[in-house]
């Protein structure tokens, strides 16, 4: 027997002995060979993998190492040998007359991954052309924190933001956002982005624990390769093919939160999780996986209020109406006290007239919000082996969400569902697969309009304000103070509105979150039919093919990598979020005789890639370029290249560069939406949707309006007219002129290194970025006069009178070009046996822009993040350990829904993992935040603190993998 030398390709002598050798005769051999596999300190391993080379013929170690392989195919051939915590290894077969014994050595230091991500094909993690991090079985499960999902916060550069219990989203290099447009996640090479949400849905709709493979994470662009939406990151979750894992596993999960939670008791929150695969035969397998979790949602209570005194909007000029006595007061995780609901009242103090911004009462947060979340998921695979190497699946994915994110406004998810289907072919060469994701956003619904209605049902805006101001001039005649005059008037004009805890609260909460229309018509209830809903009611059908083709065997001098896709998104309009824009302009919110409101909305586009890869200078040299174009009719044809270099000097040293130029494409509510929430329209920037609205080029910035407002109310209190107080402050109106919104572009630069030294001990990934981002997309507040246009008389007052003004809320582009920078540096050492210390360091800072943009741009990301972590998988025989310490500067957030200061934060997770091999079990306990150090990752976001579980794990093949 001969042994060859392939990387991982060891010799071994050991004693050979005849046991058994089967031949059938005919065109071929039918061979068995038998053979054992151990570990170095020689104990017998259960659950290798033992693989004839380039055919799907395998077989698996027993309990006690032993292993048969039957195959047909000649001698000499090559097996392969691998086992999850072990190097794999490959031997020759020279004939089946000996027992092969094969040793494997544990895996405890640093590896050099195998990655598919960053170029769509495979290749070596420390030869990728970009920054990429995978998080295999290993480090899942010993990672300290609840879910696998979660892991993806301790990988460097990535932001992970928690929306809900049951909701996280992830983020790279900055301009971060709850609802983040512009990084990619794939489920086995399906976008599990909801087409109307316009978000990743965490992973509602993804693999369970027991069923996932890897994941793959590429920080900054992707669009060369992707395409659109993938322009600050790409995360790439793979999960196990039946063929390959089979058997019964299943997961349990109890855990506890709220610990000394001022807002909620202590809550349980508990998971389980079940999987089944089969191998029926050499060419049929399936997989069955589902999950249910329920829990207490993290609560969102902080009441920071966004409108403090000192601002124009506010009440500069009068202190004693500051601080918490602030009648303008627009707090974060309240809602109905935006600026939509601020009006203005008079009064006379002294014999002089005076004016005064107040705001309405609007209802907290965790009143309008059940905590009680719950995710259930299942998903089914049928895969079949045409060929050897060629293999045909069907999937099916469900899940269903209750969570909480943020859009333009908090939404309530409450039992949304995602459905898909995929058929995919794959051989060793191409790739090709088709899906449908069916969404339907179920009994969801928006806190802002919910809030508005509330307090509408009881009185208008006008009708509330007189009250409020009729009271507030008797306050003062009866000679209280200021401050307790606005709190006397408050009360007066909240008289008769329903409060939280009551039956008759929750009454009418119920029925307006039944009611798909957030416009409120009515004078008031129950003086007239309640109209006003919050009921968030979408449904759309995605469609997507899409294949890739290796051609590099046809190609003879470097290899070629080509790629295509098409993807329709079918959006139903609701006459609330989405209309038909081939109807008139006037009837798009209105229903047809048959209910509807219209034809579907289409939003298409498509794209194909071509990428060429070399190495020169025996291997040292590695080139990559690769160019791809992307259509979408409703905007111009965008090409979007990348070049890299690799060069290793050595096998130990890498380094590498690269530029891509990336386009993000709107997403169907930037550029399609049509929202009225709140008596603001929230809509798309094109040209369409614009139509017979005039907010593109026939308004008024909110900013503008705000100082325009300002200084008239100042010289009316000062004894001018208001026709003099026109004049002399028209000026200060900025008219909007907004463009029709185009596509986002990205210019990226990056520089790398990454080395493993020290025999395998020590790995070094560093990595430093530049971009530049051109018609970043945003939103802007505009008014749009009803009787008069921009610059006349009759436009000009009406910005004095919000009744006769209308909003806009318009998805557009910066008029500046912003530049960010950053950097991450990644250290692990295997310092002592089976000990390991990893930490990461990463940077992200936007360079100042001195010129006004029409929004702020929102970098929305802390300077500095670090992450370190102490661990042993087996400091006692069965028994290990890991802590992982996080901490990150504070920084400023700024979103269309809240702005405010986000302070530093430090948190512990830590974790016991514990293996019962004789019951194929294994059982972790931990916590994460484990100190209880309540934090809010950003402004208007849940309150997070300590989560402690339990969590066992049997798995039939727990052994085996």
């Amino acid at each position: 027997m001969k042994f060859t030398n392939n990387r991982q390709i060891k010799k071994y002598t050991f004693g050979i002995f005849l046991l058994s050798a089967t031949t059938i005769y005919g065109q071929q051999q039918l061979v068995e060979i038998t053979g054992s596999v151990q570990s170095s300190d020689h104990r017998n391993l259960a659950g290798a993998h033992i693989k004839v080379k380039n055919t799907s013929e395998e077989a698996i170690s027993e309990q006690d190492g032993e292993f048969k392989l039957r195959t047909r195919i000649s001698f000499p051939f090559i097996i392969t040998v691998e086992k999850k915590g072990y190097e794999p290894t490959q031997v020759e077969v020279l004939n089946g007359e000996s027992k092969i014994s094969v040793e494997l050595n544990s895996q405890a230091h640093i590896i050099d991954d195998v990655v598919i991500t960053a170029s769509r094909t495979e290749e070596r993690s420390l030869t990728s052309p970009v920054s990429i991090e995978k998080i295999g079985i290993r480090a899942i499960r010993e990672t300290p924190a609840p879910s696998f999902y979660e892991t993806l916060e301790n990988v460097k550069g990535v932001q992970l933001l928690t929306s809900s219990l049951t909701l996280k989203v992830p983020n790279a290099r900055g301009f971060n956002s709850p609802n983040n447009f512009r990084f990619m996640q794939l489920v086995d090479g399906v976008d599990v982005q909801a087409a109307t949400l316009g978000v990743p849905l965490g992973n509602a709709i993804g693999p369970t624990e027991l069923d996932i493979q890897s994941l793959e994470i590429t920080p900054g662009a992707a669009s060369a390769l992707y395409g659109m939406n993938a322009i600050n990151g790409l995360a790439s979750l793979q999960t196990k093919n039946p063929f390959k894992t089979e058997g019964l596993s299943f997961y349990l999960r109890g855990g506890l939160n709220h610990i000394d939670d001022a807002s909620h008791g202590a809550a349980s929150t508990h998971e389980v999780a079940m999987r089944y695969a089969k191998k029926i035969s050499d060419k049929l397998a399936f997989k069955i996986n589902g999950s249910y979790l329920t829990g207490v949602d993290w609560i969102s209570n902080t009441l920071i209020d966004q409108n403090p005194n000192y601002l124009t909007t506010a009440n500069p000029d009068f202190s004693e109406l500051g601080g918490s006595n602030n009648p303008a007061q627009n707090l974060w995780n309240k809602y109905g006290d935006e600026r939509n609901n601020r009006t203005t009242v008079k009064a006379t103090i002294n014999g002089k007239t005076q004016i005064f911004n107040v705001s309405r009462t609007g209802y907290l947060e965790k009143d309008l919000v059940d905590p009680n979340v719950r995710n259930i998921k299942f998903d089914a695979g049928l895969y079949y082996k045409i060929f050897n190497n060629t293999e045909v699946s069907y999937n099916y994915r469900y899940g269903l969400l209750d969570g909480t994110f943020q859009r333009g406004n908090k939404i309530r998810l409450q039992g949304a569902t995602v459905q898909n289907h995929k058929l995919e072919v794959k051989g060793k060469e191409f790739d090709i697969k088709g899906y449908i994701s069916v969404e339907n956003t179920g009994k969801s619904y928006n806190l802002k309009p919910l809030a508005d209605n509330l307090d509408l049902t009881n009185k208008s805006n006008k009708d509330w304000a007189n009250v409020f101001q009729t009271a507030l001039q008797n306050e003062i005649n009866a000679g209280n103070d200021l401050a307790n005059a606005f709190i006397k008037a408050r009360q007066a004009a909240d008289q008769g509105r329903v409060e939280p805890g009551t039956a008759a609260f929750d009454a009418l909460k119920n029925t307006i979150m039944g009611i798909n229309n957030w416009d409120h018509v009515n004078a008031g209830y129950p003086n007239a039919p309640l109209t006003g809903g919050a009921w968030l009611k979408q449904q759309s059908t995605t469609y997507n093919i899409d294949g890739t083709y290796n051609l590099s065997r046809y190609v003879k001098y470097f290899d070629l990598l080509v790629g295509a896709d098409y993807r329709v998104y079918s959006v139903l309009p609701d006459g609330n979020n989405f209309v038909d824009f081939n109807r008139p302009v006037a009837e798009r919110n209105t229903p047809l005789a048959d209910g509807s409101f219209g034809k579907n909305q289409l939003y298409k586009k498509f794209g194909a890639f071509a990428q060429i890869t070399k190495t020169i200078f025996d291997d040292k040299l590695k080139l990559n370029a690769s160019l791809r174009v992307d259509n979408n009719p409703l905007f111009k044809t965008k090409l979007n290249p990348r070049f890299a270099v690799v060069y290793s000097p050595v096998k130990q040293h890498n380094f590498r560069a690269s530029y891509q130029n990336g386009f993000r494409f709107p997403s169907i509510f930037e550029a399609l939406g049509y929202v009225n929430n709140g008596g603001v329209r929230r809509v798309g920037g094109l040209e369409m949707v614009n139509e017979g609205q005039g907010f593109l080029n026939n308004s008024y910035t909110l900013e503008s309006i705000d100082l325009f407002n300002a200084s008239v109310n100042a010289a009316i209190s000062t004894g001018q007219t208001q026709e003099a107080a026109v004049q002399n402050s028209k000026s200060l109106l900025t008219v909007a002129n907004l463009p029709e919104m185009k596509p986002e572009q990205i210019n990226s630069f990056e520089i790398g290194y990454r080395s493993i030294l020290l025999d395998n001990k020590i790995a070094i990934d560093w990595d430093a970025y530049y971009n530049i981002y051109d018609g970043f997309l945003g939103q802007v507040e505009v008014a749009v006069p009803k009787n008069g246009d921009v610059g006349t008389s009759a436009g000009i007052n009406d910005m004095l009178d919000r009744t006769q003004q209308t909003r806009f809320r318009v998805f557009t582009n910066s008029v500046n070009k912003y530049k960010s920078v950053g950097s991450t540096l990644g250290i692990r050492y295997n310092f002592y046996e089976n000990y390991t210390v990893s930490t990461n360091f990463s940077y992200n800072d936007l360079i100042s822009n001195n010129n006004n943009d029409i929004f702020i741009t929102a970098f929305n990301t802390p300077k500095w993040m670090i992450n370190m972590s102490f661990g042993n998988k087996e400091i006692f025989k069965n028994v290990g350990f890991n802590i992982v310490g996080k901490w990150q500067t504070g920084f400023d957030w700024q979103s269309p829904l809240a702005n405010g200061y986000v302070p530093s934060y430090a948190t512990v997770d830590a974790q016991i993992s514990i293996k019962f091999p004789e019951i194929s079990s294994n059982l972790k306990i931990g916590g994460t935040n484990i100190f209880n150090r309540y934090y809010y990752q950003y402004a208007a976001g849940p309150t997070i603190g300590g989560l402690y579980y339990i969590a066992y794990t049997f798995d039939l093949n727990l052994k085996k993998s």
